[in-house]
């Protein structure tokens, strides 16, 4: 069964979560699409970018905390933490978690090409496991 709406969550609501925001809202068109995170932060201007190169305007997303969403509003929870404690979201909602890495770094080291690569590997993971989700609906 198709849900009504979905909200992703991860740590900083400022990556992973806000491109799957935006991947969803323009693949499922007419879905309540939400994202949270348990500490957040700002929205990183790598996911905006990368999320540009695909045609979508995410240039108005903020960062939101999860005891902000009303957890009535929500049919499905999918959580993107991989290496960090992903956030409790308490509600009925199913349930799914989609592993994947936070592209984002604090390490000199990295040139912005190489922080572009990382971004654009998790938003193409993420429309990947979209692709699937909605083929399970179908």
């Amino acid at each position: 069964m198709t849900p009504q709406s979905i909200l992703f969550l991860c740590v900083a609501n400022s990556a992973r979560s806000q491109m799957a925001e935006g991947l969803a809202r323009q693949m499922f068109p007419g879905l309540r699409i939400q994202s949270a995170g348990s500490r957040p932060s700002r929205v990183n201007p790598y996911a905006l970018e990368v999320l540009a190169e695909q045609g979508i305007d995410a240039a108005s997303h903020t960062s939101k905390s999860v005891q902000d969403i009303d957890p009535a509003s929500v049919d499905l929870v999918i959580t993107l933490c991989a290496e960090e404690v992903c956030p409790l979201f308490l509600g009925k909602a199913e349930r799914l978690h989609w592993p994947i890495p936070d592209p984002a770094s604090d390490d000199p080291t990295l040139a912005p090409e190489d922080l572009r690569a990382r971004f654009r590997a998790g938003r193409d993971e993420i429309r990947r496991r979209l692709e699937g989700l909605r083929e399970g609906w179908a």
